[in-house]
């Protein structure tokens, strides 16, 4: 008589290890506590979300040195309340006017964009960080900046994550003079409780709150005073005079000239939802193409984490990431599929793919978004790495999201480590290394070219329900970001979750395309799965074909997901932010 399978029973979290924190005025979640912390003290004097919100997220380009720079890239969403509009700043930097590919393709052995100088592209964040103030917000730059100034020059304690970073690349840092100063002071990594300073770092802050005082007129005036400084006065002169010394690709004029582009966001509807993300430069649309993808199931009826439920998301994302390699880059220089790619008509054709017994086992083939072939004119066709070892997934970035008492919303990813491009010495900054996300293969949508934007990772959302402000959530993790939020995303809209138990629970994520990050690891049918899965959906998966790696949930791997949803009943701000990392929330 043959034995009946034991279906595998998937319930919804009834706890969590925090509490889903709740405040009816304001609230912020960030990576970091005392970026959080920071934000709070602004939204307590008065401030908006955008005075908050770029508080937080310089505070984390200082407690998040090995992640995030100063001068990094700061993809930005914020939503207005009085406009009722979602707003898109497009913190993302350019390759110099003087970028030479063949230099590049032969520093690289012709496969990817080589580690140091060269694959530094103009830095975005201080020019965003400036901007959001100078349009949306109410505060001055120096009080935004004065809790990264001081975290920076009096320190703050080594935590677990950043200690064992640094130690994991205590080589990477010890190549340039000021990165092995700054990052292994006492020859070695920080220890864990160990105070962290960056004296020069506080010091460039300085010199542009100082440019801030010393500047008359009003406040616009004075801001870009403040993005004078920094893009056209000794800070760019001091990072022009480097590249120019030590053969970089980098100028005065590429600075001088940059500013951050304001544009909208994109988005798709999803079960009464209506989600945004930035424009095709970043991979947003990879999350907005899988939910309408998943848009098509009765996902609550498939059990939350279950067999059928793991398989279901991870090929859906599949599918989407195949689209990003085909298709996705700078759309100032490749003509995306955009619209198409999250039409409702289209995500009926990817859905149709997915078979449920059996999974793709590699990069799937990109699909037909526009319904013609896909090498018409100005489309890029598909170029695939060969498949080789992946390395290990990146941690980068960092995340903070705000909600203030007037119901605007900021939500900003900041990013760019210091590890594998030098420090501008006596500056403490290192320049967006930004570059490592660009390809060398000639045609590819993300291929290096002078002016051109890398296809970037970060990539902030937020969520409507029925056109109130429902959602802002976002996390650090290379290309498990867009995978990450997809799932705290559902685990709130369709399970029923509090934030904070959606993003504690447990993750997949998917590895089988060719990794962002130089050297663009690729490992077909890759599917890394957090234990607390348990071993009868890990099997389950091994059996459909998926390459299964088993990933503990701490030390984090799969992102570390911050949140705020708005109660559409009550208007209260519930805030959530993942264990897995440093990031805390906070409301009141």
């Amino acid at each position: 008589m043959a034995t009946k399978k034991r279906a595998v029973k998937m319930a919804v979290p009834a706890w969590s290890m925090r509490p889903n924190v709740v405040g009816r005025n304001h609230a912020a979640s960030s990576g970091h506590y005392l970026a959080t912390l920071a934000a709070m003290r602004v939204l307590d004097r008065g401030g908006n979300a955008v005075d908050a919100g770029v508080t937080a997220s310089m505070a984390l380009s200082v407690l998040q040195p090995d992640m995030v720079s100063f001068a990094c890239v700061a993809p930005t969403l914020i939503y207005l309340k009085e406009l009722d509009r979602v707003i898109s700043l497009a913190g993302l930097g350019y390759w110099p006017k003087n970028t030479d590919v063949s230099r590049l393709i032969a520093e690289g052995t012709g496969k990817f964009v080589p580690e140091g100088l060269l694959r530094t592209v103009i830095p975005a964040a201080p020019a965003t960080c400036i901007e959001a103030l100078r349009r949306y917000g109410t505060i001055s730059f120096e009080e935004a900046a004065t809790p990264a100034m001081e975290l920076a020059r009096d320190g703050f304690a080594t935590y677990p994550l950043l200690a064992s970073n640094i130690e994991y690349l205590e080589a990477s840092f010890g190549r340039w003079p000021d990165n092995a100063r700054i990052f292994l002071p006492r020859g070695r990594a920080p220890r864990v409780g160990e105070l962290f300073v960056q004296e020069d770092l506080a010091r460039t802050i300085a010199r542009l709150v100082e440019a801030e005082r010393e500047c008359g007129g009003d406040r616009d005036r004075k801001l870009r005073a403040v993005h004078d400084c920094f893009y056209r006065g000794p800070i760019a002169r001091a990072i022009a005079d480097y590249h120019a010394k030590n053969g970089g690709f980098m100028t005065f004029e590429d600075l001088a000239g940059f500013e951050v582009p304001v544009e909208d966001s994109i988005s798709v509807d999803y079960r009464g939802h209506t989600v945004h993300s930035c424009d095709v430069w970043c991979q947003g649309i990879v999350l907005l193409e899988t939910l309408k993808i998943l848009e098509g199931y009765d996902l609550k009826a498939l059990r939350h984490n279950s067999p059928d439920y793991t398989h279901t998301v991870a090929e859906a994302l599949n599918l989407s990431f195949a689209d990003r390699e085909a298709y996705v880059g700078d759309p100032k220089f490749v003509k995306v599929p955009r619209d198409a790619m999250i039409s409702t008509t289209y995500a009926a054709r990817q859905r149709a793919r997915i078979d449920m017994k059996r999974a793709f086992g590699r990069l799937p083939e990109p699909g037909d978004p526009e319904g013609v072939a896909r090498k018409a004119a100005g489309v890029a066709g598909p170029v695939y790495a060969a498949p080789h070892g992946a390395g290990r997934m990146s941690q980068d970035t960092i995340y903070a999201c705000v909600v203030d008492r007037h119901g605007n919303a900021y939500s900003a990813t900041t990013s760019d480590n210091s590890s594998e491009t030098p420090i501008i010495p006596g500056t403490g900054l290192a320049i967006s290394s930004r570059g490592c996300q660009s390809r060398l293969e000639p045609g590819h949508p993300a291929e290096v070219k002078p002016g051109k934007r890398p296809r970037l990772t970060p990539n902030p959302a937020m969520a409507f329900r029925d056109g109130r402000l429902f959602m802002a959530f976002g996390t650090p993790g290379g290309d498990v970001q867009s995978q990450a939020m997809l799932q705290v995303f559902l685990n709130v809209v369709d399970h029923g979750m509090t934030v904070q138990q959606a993003v504690e629970s447990p993750r997949i994520s998917s590895a089988s395309f060719p990794n962002s990050f130089a050297p663009h690891g690729y490992s077909p049918g890759r599917l890394n799965i957090e234990d607390d899965f348990g071993p009868e959906v890990i099997e389950d998966m091994k059996r459909r074909g998926h390459d299964v790696e088993v990933w503990p949930r701490f030390p984090a791997a799969n992102g570390g997901v911050c949140a705020i949803e708005v109660d559409p009943e009550t208007g209260l701000r519930h805030a959530g932010a993942d264990p897995r990392r440093e990031g805390y929330a906070l409301a009141w």
